[in-house]
């Protein structure tokens, strides 16, 4: 038995093998949790796809004829995804595609420069726009002052009355000129706030998109572990008690085989809505792969948790997934750990996955806590 083991022990990857030494598997049974989580090869083809989204633009609209290449050899061979060489490949058009979109960014706000540039060119128009017309004004100014009224003032005045007319009349025209270069400005740079907004728009769009999970709306795996980052910095500083809940949807496989892949998915989606409308503000949920969730729920009392928990089970138990007219009954596990009881975020994600499997193993449509409780 032992030889055989090792034999098995053998085959899997480097990670696996950690996982193995860590937790001192040593038969073939002990085994079954850990292999269960590999990736089902029917999720591999979708998993090809969002990978494939990700490494297309989202801002610059160029594109590359090598990704179309590569992922068609991926479509023919799902597997190619686990060789070391496709991942390198992979990461390399992520690195492209990041450099292509700063690029894009970085030619569009030069806009901004171009605003700056607009706005000192008019303002110095509008304010050497004193022009020959008022320096004409200055010097009329002066003869009016020397002027004698009693020897042929009427007749000077009226000469000097013609010429300011004449310098009245120029600086209108100046005038004028400055006031349509300023229309002409402002309607530059409205063009100008308006592209800067378009592109705010599209920045926070990409951004808010590579955050989502297209199919559920939740966080992406990777977008949930940037947010365990700035809640674990609050668990250190003020000691903000949260849970790590793991959740599987029970019998996943038995649905997309019996009403579809597309059925599969309203299931997906449907439960990321319950999951999403049942936290708070301050909770965060994601897709952590396939038919599994992650969420971190914070508390003060037991029972805060043991309510949000009762009433996530009571609106998939006691209701219906509708797909075409069909009323399609659904079922999850779950485990339970709380960040308190371990020195880690990580061991205690690596708890409650561990109460995930305890909970399934048990017949499932049961959520496992750490205390033995189950719901």
């Amino acid at each position: 038995m032992i030889e055989n083991i090792k034999d098995i022990i053998e085959q899997l990857t480097t990670k696996e093998k950690e996982f193995v030494n860590t937790n001192a598997i040593d038969t073939p049974l002990k085994l079954i949790p850990l292999l269960l989580k590999r990736v089902n090869p029917q999720n591999v083809q979708t998993l090809a796809s969002l990978i494939k989204k990700s490494v297309l633009p989202s801002i610059c609209s160029k594109t590359n004829d090598e990704i179309d290449e590569l992922f068609t050899q991926i479509e023919k061979d799902v597997n190619l995804l686990f060789k070391k060489e496709i991942q390198d490949k992979i990461e390399e058009f992520i690195n492209k595609r990041f450099e292509r979109d700063k690029k894009v960014v970085i030619e569009r706000t030069s806009d901004i420069s171009k605003l700056v540039l607009l706005m000192e060119e008019y303002l110095n128009d509008a304010i050497s726009s004193n022009g020959s017309g008022s320096k004409v004004v200055l010097n009329i100014k002066e003869r009016i002052e020397s002027i004698n009224i009693r020897d042929n003032g009427l007749e000077e005045l009226t000469k000097l009355q013609n010429e300011l007319v004449t310098a009245a009349i120029s600086i209108e025209k100046e005038m004028n000129t400055v006031t349509s270069k300023l229309e002409t400005g402002k309607t530059k740079v409205q063009e100008l706030e308006e592209k800067i907004t378009t592109l705010e728009e599209e920045l926070n769009k990409t951004k808010i998109e590579n955050m989502k999970d297209p199919l559920t709306g939740l966080l992406t795996r990777k977008s949930f572990t940037d947010e365990v980052v700035r809640i674990e910095s609050s668990y250190v500083r003020i000691n903000t008690q949260y849970a790590v809940v793991f959740f599987d949807l029970d019998h996943f496989k038995k649905i997309n085989d019996t009403y579809g892949h597309e059925c599969g998915d309203v299931v997906l989606s449907t439960f990321g809505k319950i999951l999403n409308k049942s936290i708070r503000d301050h909770d965060i949920v994601g897709r952590y792969g396939g038919e599994e969730f992650v969420a971190i729920i914070h508390f003060n009392l037991n029972r805060e948790l043991l309510q949000f928990l009762k009433r996530i089970k009571t609106i998939v138990t006691e209701n219906s997934f509708l797909y075409k007219g069909q009323k399609i009954k659904v079922t999850f596990s779950a485990g339970v750990a709380l960040r308190g009881s371990y020195d880690s975020y990580e061991n205690t994600l690596q708890k409650a996955d561990m109460l995930l499997y305890q909970a399934k193993e048990n017949g499932r449509n049961k959520i496992t806590l750490e205390n033995g409780m189950e719901i």
